[in-house]
């Protein structure tokens, strides 16, 4: 893509302020996957970096990390691994706990998905915290997965998740940045 043809992805991204609570301004990706050429600019641009690397599979995380991982894995011509929430996929799955504020959650995939030494793209539409994303890498780690980096659509950098997976020696890629909560 030429720069004089790039959108500004960032002025597609609807924000709401106070939601889900006080003081929290929820960055809406719905108005970008709803914009065809911001939504195709974005899924090219998260497969930019990998275009020149062996990726075997890319790996998306519930719900939103479906929209892009899949888009992203056509792009590559690579095959796509969804991790859900618990209790969410059929059949032998393995699973990952992760502290929540107020307790623990679970993510899982499918327990033959992934062969040990395959090398994964982990990608989701948002990185806040880092919990879920994190929980991602160490569940990819225990099947044997060969992580070649994670990617984002969206950082939160004053939430320090991007730093959270750059401290586990994990690549972070991301499009845009928002600064503040």
């Amino acid at each position: 893509m030429s720069d004089a043809a790039l959108i500004d992805l960032k002025e597609t991204i609807r924000s709401i302020p106070d939601y889900p609570k006080t003081g929290i301004i929820f960055r809406d990706i719905s108005t970008l996957i709803a914009n065809g050429p911001a939504f195709r600019q974005a899924v090219r641009q998260l497969a930019e970096p990998f275009l020149d690397q062996k990726i075997d599979k890319i790996v998306g995380i519930e719900a939103r990390g479906f929209i892009f991982g899949g888009a992203v894995a056509d792009l590559l011509g690579v095959g796509f691994v969804p991790i859900r929430k618990q209790g969410k996929l059929p059949g032998a799955v393995v699973g990952q706990d992760y502290e929540l504020e107020y307790g623990v959650d679970r993510i899982e995939l499918h327990k033959d998905a992934i062969a040990p030494g395959e090398r994964v793209l982990l990608l989701d539409d948002l990185i806040a915290t880092g919990g879920t994303a994190s929980a991602g890498v160490d569940l990819l780690a225990h099947v044997g997965a060969q992580l070649v980096a994670t990617a984002f659509v969206i950082d939160l950098p004053d939430l320090k998740g991007a730093d959270l997976l750059r401290g586990k020696g994990v690549m972070v890629h991301s499009l845009v940045a928002f600064e503040g909560l």
